[in-house]
């Protein structure tokens, strides 16, 4: 074929289409370093004036970002000097008091304390030691901060330190009664020597009067917390100083971790990379504690009296042997205080995952109330609620109300309940989700992120706490990250579309506001220079009557081939039939470079995808290529009857969950997929990590039907089409050891039609361009050689 050389100059001309069309795209264009593409601002946040908006950029193609800023009047993005950007950050990590008038902050190790309307620093500690995580307690008039694993407290009035905590590792010492010490002959001896000698029993006197004496004045000391060799977590104390909560984490005695090698070392010896457990690993467990200051007490938080804290999951059915039920181990995160201190509340998890409580925290005596039990046979998840080590959203309105999120409707909502009464409210409702939530600083409303436009948009809003009409803020069609100044009155976010990467806006926080654009450098002009495709975000009818959601690319038919290649998403719970810029960028290229090829693509949000509420979100639950797999089986057949597809050459490909997905596949479903491309895959569940896998497989050796009918590993007889399968050596999240067992499975079963492509450098996500640029060489020679007519 004969090599085209374009003048740049057609890049600018008005003629985009002849220029587009004369400037095809190769997999090893779209699979360079992704600077090629152009650079969009990242990691956005506010300072503390309100005025100045930070994020992360790289317009100039360095090898790594830098922080860059701009004004809500001056929007010219400049980059900050290099010494001030580790202190913009300290600051934006810091701690406001409760009107923002006051930022504490860690900064190379020390506190500091920034009055915000006057600009004063005030220096709380120069020590050689680190001191981080400053709140503010003692109803505003201290500011307290952990030293290592004690908490210190620094007056404002006095500019006194004090220590707060005394936590000691080990257990505490037995006290030593020296008229019970020694063996029987020492102890009469000792007796004797009372009884007989008077010069003896006023010696006695005088050192027990010493001591009374000395114990009667000497400075009351802190009280031991003694760790007991246990790992100490959530220390946090309450905003009147009176309680200090903590966890103890007891680290299981026999769990065995794993180990990833790497072959491609700086000194030619393999080495060898600690890794994570396998599912079913011993957990460990956790217990939590109130210190009670004033009255120098230790509590331990009382949960073995939650609502159903001895339920049994339902899927025990399946099988003969049924344990008596017991208390279930759980994980309090928090507390949460309101302002004032009045109330504490707490999100309590169990371990299985089935269970959340939202509890209102006795600090008297350690006893909870539960406000709010979700309760979720699959898994407890979705946006605003976390995982079980907490990351809620979770707060105060105030003294005696507080908000969450629950999905007790099947979609994540926003709700509050009175603490006093438990009475329970919705404060927003609807077939949608509410993915962000934030409370403003004067507490009249809600800032929310929601999909209510459409399941593939995130437009942001506001919502009266006492509840009502939500009102729209954001307008542009797509996803709109937003981060709202500290005041309130600004918001700054980061835009994107479906051809269009990311930019920077600003804009009054208000409905109907004018935005800003900020940035706009997130594509270069070689991107430019291609016309990007707007895929299509369609609805297809799965076999069970649900909709399935999905990116549809089409080709011009005068180039159609007839083929087609479904596209699975990695992550199971990750959405990408949406209408912003993908994470799947390169992915997203190549389709548009298939497409020009003449394939139809489609790119489908199945069973477990993100964004459709509590339903879909666990519609895998206990059989992972069940109904997830069901749905793509389901998009070929639309693939067939509506767009004209030969449903004989009708390709699959994806990574992790994706690549598992596609050994399903080819394994169960060998007649409708004629080839496949597995990368990073997860071939046998029981070999994944326990905090993913659990959720939705329980653990194998008490859900064994789950793993059995869920693992590729036990299905590859099936082979029939062509299989590649890709798969980095260093893989510390799929490990590569999923795919060397596959391919014996496949040797001992004698199949012939597939390849292992290995990646000796490259983790679960590449990082290098040639290892990109060669795994999609590969995949777009799979489909080639197996889905166009020969």
């Amino acid at each position: 074929m004969r090599k085209w050389v374009i003048p740049a100059i057609i890049f600018l001309s008005a003629n985009r289409i002849s220029a587009q069309q004369a400037v095809p795209l190769t997999v090893e264009k779209i699979m360079r370093d992704p600077k090629w593409i152009g650079t969009s601002p990242d990691n956005v946040f506010w300072g503390t004036d309100n005025q100045t908006v930070y994020f992360s950029w790289n317009p100039g193609k360095q090898l790594s970002d830098s922080l860059y800023y701009a004004g809500v009047k001056n929007n010219t993005p400049r980059i900050t000097a290099a010494g001030e950007r580790s202190l913009i950050n300290a600051k934006a990590g810091g701690t406001w008091n409760t009107d923002k008038s006051l930022l504490a902050y860690s900064y190379e190790g020390d506190i500091y304390l920034l009055e915000i309307k006057s600009g004063k620093t005030t220096r709380i500690t120069n020590t050689k030691a680190v001191e981080f995580n400053p709140v503010f307690s003692f109803g505003g008039k201290q500011v307290v901060f952990q030293q290592n694993r004690d908490l210190y407290g620094w007056d404002k009035a006095s500019g006194l330190i004090s220590q707060l905590t005394s936590f000691e590792a080990g257990s505490k010492p037995a006290e030593k009664d020296e008229n019970k010490t020694g063996n029987a002959e020492e102890k009469f001896l000792k007796a004797q020597q009372l009884e007989l000698l008077q010069v003896i029993r006023d010696k006695k006197a005088k050192k027990d009067a010493a001591e009374a004496f000395d114990k009667a004045y000497e400075p009351k000391a802190l009280r031991s917390l003694y760790l007991q060799n246990k790992r100490l977590r959530e220390l946090q104390i309450s905003p009147n100083g009176r309680f200090v909560t903590y966890s103890l984490f007891t680290a299981p005695a026999d769990a065995r971790n794993t180990i990833v090698p790497e072959f491609v070392t700086a000194t030619g010896f393999t080495t060898d990379i600690a890794a994570r457990d396998k599912v079913g690993a011993p957990q460990g467990s956790f217990e939590s504690f109130i210190y009670d200051r004033e009255r120098d007490t230790v509590l331990p938080i009382k949960t073995t009296d939650l609502t159903g804290i001895k339920d049994q999951p339902d899927y025990v059915k399946d099988y003969t042997k049924k344990d008596t039920p017991k208390v279930r181990e759980v994980i309090v995160n928090g507390p949460y205080w309101s302002e004032q201190g009045t109330h504490a509340i707490a999100d309590i998890r169990s371990q299985d995952n089935k269970d959340r409580w939202i509890v209102l925290l006795n600090t008297e005596n350690g006893t909870v109330k539960t406000l709010n039990r979700q309760r979720d046979e699959a898994w407890i998840g979705g946006p605003g609620i976390g995982w079980s080590m907490g990351g809620s959203n979770i707060g105060w309105i105030d003294e005696n109300t507080c908000w969450f999120q629950s999905e007790a409707t099947g979609y994540s909502h926003l709700y509050t309940a009175n603490v006093n009464d438990g009475s329970i409210k919705p404060l927003t409702s609807g077939n949608y989700e509410v993915q962000e939530a934030q409370l403003s600083l004067d507490k009249k409303y809600f800032y929310i992120t929601t999909n209510e436009v459409h399941p593939g948009e995130k437009q942001f809003y506001r919502i009266a706490v006492s509840g009502g009409k939500a009102e729209r803020i954001t307008t542009l069609p797509g996803a709109n990250e937003v981060t709202v100044s500290p005041d309130g009155k600004w918001i700054a976010f980061r835009y994107s579309y479906s051809n269009k990467p990311w930019e920077l806006y600003v804009q009054p926080n208000t409905p109907g506001a004018k935005a800003v654009q900020v940035t706009n450098l997130a594509q270069s002009d070689e991107f430019k220079s291609y016309n990007w495709r707007d895929p299509q975000v369609i609805t297809f009818t799965a076999r069970d009557n649900q909709p399935v959601y999905a990116r549809l690319y089409t080709p011009d038919p005068a180039k159609n081939n007839g083929a087609a290649v479904i596209f699975v998403h990695g992550a199971g719970y990750l959405q990408n039939a949406h209408k912003w810029w993908s994470s799947y960028f390169r992915e997203y290229m190549f389709h548009n470079l298939l497409t020009d090829k003449g394939y139809t693509v489609l790119d489908m949000d199945y069973r477990g995808s993100a964004g459709y509420g509590r339903n879909w979100r666990t519609g895998i639950y206990r059989y992972m290529g069940g109904k997830d797999l069901d749905d793509e089986v389901d998009g070929a057949k639309y693939l067939a009857e509506k767009l004209q597809v030969d449903a004989r050459r009708i390709g699959i490909y994806g990574g992790s969950y994706g690549g598992f997905m596609t050994l399903m596949a080819l394994f169960t479903q060998p007649d409708v997929f004629a080839s496949g491309a597995a990368l990073r895959s997860v071939t046998d569940w029981a070999h994944y990590n326990h905090g993913y896998t659990s959720n939705i497989l329980n653990e194998p050796f008490t859900d064994s039907i789950a793993y059995r009918r869920s693992s590729p590993i036990y299905f590859a007889d099936g082979l029939k089409g062509k299989l590649l399968m890709c798969h980095g050596m260093v893989d510390t999240n799929v490990h590569f050891q999923d795919i060397v067992r596959l391919s014996q499975r496949l040797i001992e079963l004698g199949k012939n039609n597939w390849e292992l492509a290995v990646y000796p450098v490259e983790d679960h996500g590449f990082t290098t361009p040639s290892s990109w640029t060669d795994e999609y060489k590969r995949i777009l020679l799979l489909f080639e050689s197996t889905l166009l007519k020969r």
